[in-house]
């Protein structure tokens, strides 16, 4: 017979799931089509997943979504960061913080 081995206590790694990625994705690909955008980079780290994204590749990301499920009970999981590493949004939804994101993509229609 085989032995048993249990279940890490704590997960190896955070990550995003389906619905998180597809809204984060779907963003990027919006900045991508107003020229804003053109690279980004996923981390997956032990404590926090990070999406970057970048004008260029060669330089700091200009924003990035950082989830942080240790901090799910207090400031929220999710903080937008921007290029100097300053937090600009934190919350616990993901959508309320791409909200000042996304408010770059609105323009003016006459």
């Amino acid at each position: 017979m085989g032995t048993v081995a249990p279940f890490p206590a704590k997960p190896l790694q955070v990550g995003f799931d389906r619905l998180e990625l597809t809204r984060i994705l779907d963003l990027y690909g919006r900045m991508v089509a107003a020229g804003l955008w053109r690279d980004y980079a996923i981390d997956l780290g032990r404590e926090a997943a990070s999406f970057a994204a970048f004008r260029r590749s060669a330089e700091r990301p200009e924003y990035r979504i950082e989830k942080r499920p240790a901090l799910r009970t207090r400031q929220g999981m999710w903080a937008l960061i921007g290029e100097g590493g300053t937090i600009l949004k934190r919350g616990q939804e993901l959508g309320p913080v791409l909200a000042p994101v996304e408010r770059r993509l609105m323009k003016l229609v006459d």
